[in-house]
């Protein structure tokens, strides 16, 4: 794996609604430290950072517009000059200009994380390999919740993560540690002195 300095990292959905307690159990309680760490790492290097926002059109969802649930989480705060993104559906691609500036920015590579690694992590990831992006989803730098499959048997958010990574591996994305990234990273500071 080899990181240009125009792969952006793109930091899904990290807002305060994932905490809301209707959510249920999750796994990955360490995911948004792995966030930080990857973009304390981005900035440094002065990669670019995109932030996505989602903003729900559901009366129900602790991401609807004028409440608490919308702001991002401190350890994600974007910076003046990054990007933030504003979506409504699971995808960051649908309905805003997120490839556009891609394109224009000539970014080809993207790096993936946030929540929820079966929802808009995975849908926005297909989309981006589909796309034609080099794309990397971040193993622990993403999480999701229990969740009841179609007969009815409560699956834990270890294994929805694990069946969701396993769906992008090799065809849409190739899925990567934290560890590996830093360490990459790292690579190519050494390689610049």
């Amino acid at each position: 794996m080899t990181l240009s300095l125009t792969a952006a990292l793109v930091i899904i959905d990290v807002q305060k609604a994932i905490d809301h307690p209707s959510w249920g159990r999750r796994n990955n309680p360490q995911a948004e430290e792995n966030i930080g760490h990857l973009l304390a790492a981005w900035r440094r290097t002065r990669r670019p950072v995109i932030h996505v926002r989602h903003l729900s059109r559901e009366p129900e969802s602790s991401y609807r517009p004028g409440q608490e649930g919308c702001e991002f989480k401190e350890v994600v705060l974007p910076l003046a000059g990054e990007m933030v993104i504003t979506k409504h559906t699971n995808s960051a691609f649908i309905g805003t200009e997120l490839e556009d500036v891609l394109r224009q920015r000539n970014i080809g590579t993207l790096v993936i994380c946030g929540v929820i690694t079966n929802n808009s992590v995975e849908t926005t990831a297909r989309m981006a390999g589909n796309l034609g992006y080099q794309t990397y989803v971040v193993s622990d730098a993403t999480a999701t919740f229990d969740k009841v499959d179609f007969d009815g048997q409560l699956r834990s958010a270890e294994e929805v993560h694990a069946l969701s990574l396993a769906n992008l591996q090799g065809e849409y994305a190739t899925v990567v540690s934290s560890a590996q990234l830093l360490a990459e990273i790292q690579k190519s500071i050494s390689q610049q002195r």
